[in-house]
């Protein structure tokens, strides 16, 4: 195991790797810009290191800096988190030359799955299921109104390099397409340096269930179950589950052997997610590949009893898998949701200082906090997710019910929050029943 390991991040996903480090003995180091001077992550390290101004391109993003800070203190290895450097290759790339351990794939495996496009042809050739779209970037949106004809409207416009539903939008007639084509390309230009475009058919009332994996570098890989997290905005999850309401056992057989397949296929090592669309015939095809840590990993710890944290550095520092599919055994019912600094009725973002912090802390609560509670300043500078509640039942009706008495208690002022659309979520009678499919916020809590 690792002596000591650098963070190169911040808010609830570096204090969730620090609790792990401190429960393995492993030393770690934080960075932090000075917007986030007083955050968790920077006391709960036991270094942090100034990375620059609050703008991430300044400091969590400031490659020099952070390689700089990981040599300095001796960091034999780098935990990248989620969002910000994690599947950048460059990162990767300069870390590894500098000797350094990079917690996650291999660069090829990265960029193999940094692109839309050519993940689908990777996927074509495991003979996992696509969608039926096109393989190489589009010309100019006439040859997308081409392409949208040849497979039929509803189509989804895309850009390859995206991520969070950025340069995406679904498109109805050639109209549209032309409209939605330059708009979001240059989307996509400014967010990710890259702005080719494809276009793949629109799964009417799709879920969104992704499969997490585990592979070792001796090529053992397990499949850890399924999330699903068709509840979202703007293309972005606010409530994952674990295990699907939908999947029998043996579609969820189907798709975790389509996972390890599609992870195999490209010798992947560490943790991944295999994401997929399932339509309401049960067919599912793979969407995209998260070479990192999930957002809504806790809820798969939930249901295994695993520590993918852990996992994830002891398969870094060249072990093996201690298990086979067979041990990994499915436990119960886990919901989480994400709490944003925002307004729930227009999802804007709602910054400033936080009055009351008090999270619910009932036996079979999971929180996971990124901000440091009453007098802390939320910024425009972040993401303004500020925590994540995770509760855990014997069964799913269960975990609902627990879910709402934990949001009923849990207080946040100062700012605006999504909880009173999180309680609507919860509440609402198609949610109950299992019937969540994307459109789930659009079609029953927007149009009120």
């Amino acid at each position: 195991m690792f002596r000591k390991i650098l963070i190169a991040n911040r808010g609830e996903i570096a204090c969730r790797i620090i609790r792990t480090c401190q429960a393995l003995g492993v030393q770690t180091v934080g960075i932090y810009s000075e917007a986030d001077a007083e955050a968790p992550h920077v006391k709960m390290a036991d270094e942090a290191f100034l990375v620059g101004a609050p703008p991430v391109a300044q400091s969590y993003l400031n490659v020099e800096r952070i390689l700089e800070i990981a040599k300095e203190t001796g960091a034999e290895a780098v935990h990248p988190g989620y969002g910000l450097l994690s599947e950048n290759t460059d990162f990767a790339r300069r870390i590894t030359a500098a000797g350094i351990t990079f917690i996650g794939p291999s660069i090829e495996a990265i960029a193999a799955m940094g692109s839309k496009i050519e993940s689908r042809k990777a996927m074509e050739a495991a003979g996992v299921p696509v969608v039926p779209g096109i393989t190489r970037p589009l010309v100019d949106a006439e040859e997308g109104v081409t392409v949208a004809n040849e497979i039929g409207y509803p189509v989804m416009l895309k850009a390859s390099g995206g991520g969070g539903g950025i340069g995406m939008q679904v498109c109805h007639s050639d109209e549209e397409l032309r409209k939605a084509y330059a708009g979001n390309q240059n989307r996509a230009k400014q967010f990710f340096g890259d702005d080719a475009m494809y276009i793949e058919k629109f799964v009417e009332e799709p879920r969104h269930v992704e499969v997490q994996i585990l592979a070792d570098k001796q090529g053992n890989t397990v499949y850890l179950w399924e999330r699903e997290c068709s509840i979202q905005r703007r293309h972005q999850k606010v409530v994952e589950e674990a295990p699907s309401p939908f999947l029998d056992a043996e579609l969820r057989k189907r798709m975790g052997e389509a996972a390890v397949r599609a992870a195999k296929s490209i010798g992947y090592s560490n943790a991944g997610t295999i994401e997929f669309l399932v339509d309401k015939h049960r067919n599912f095809y793979f969407l995209e590949m998260n070479t990192r840590l999930q957002v809504e990993h806790p809820i798969t710890e939930e249901i295994t009893g695993l520590d993918l944290v852990a996992e994830q550095l002891r398969i870094a520092a060249g072990e093996a898998l201690g298990y086979t599919q067979d041990d990994v055994k499915l436990q119960g019912h886990a919901i989480e949701v994400r709490i944003y600094a925002e307004d729930p009725k227009t999802f804007f973002p709602s910054p400033g200082t936080i009055t009351r912090f008090e999270p619910p802390t009932f036996d079979y609560v999971r929180n996971e906090i990124g901000t440091a509670g009453e007098g802390a300043k939320v910024t425009p500078f972040y993401d303004p997710m500020i925590a994540k509640l995770v509760v855990r039942a014997t069964d799913r009706l269960e975990a609902i019910s627990r879910m709402q008495e934990a949001l009923d208690h849990y207080h946040v002022e100062g700012i605006k929050t999504n909880i009173p659309m999180l309680r609507e979520v919860m509440a609402h009678e198609a949610f109950r029943a299992g019937d969540t499919t994307t459109d789930f916020v659009a079609k029953h809590i927007q149009k009120k």
